[in-house]
């Protein structure tokens, strides 16, 4: 499955624990990260030296992006409260 364009859940809801470029801090889940164009939803360091590799790791898949911006949203959500360690 290719990402859907217009998207960005996977920039938004999953929170992020280490440091990486531009977040030294990580990312919360649901705080928008630095790098998610907000006109069109991409990620503006996509395939460039500074795409963290917990990102590279990700990869889009029907059971978490189902079929809308919205159900992939609550989706990453879910997965993101039930799996906090």
């Amino acid at each position: 499955m290719e990402c859907r364009a217009h998207c960005g859940a996977c920039c938004i809801e999953p929170s992020i624990q280490r440091p990486y470029f531009g977040m030294p801090n990580g990312k919360r889940a649901g705080e928008i990260c630095t790098h998610l164009d907000l006109e069109h939803y991409q990620c503006k360091i996509w395939q460039t030296t500074d795409y963290p590799a917990v990102c590279q790791g990700f990869k889009a898949e029907p059971d978490i992006c189902g079929t809308s911006r919205e159900e992939a949203m609550e989706t990453i959500r879910i997965l993101e409260v039930t799996t906090r360690g």
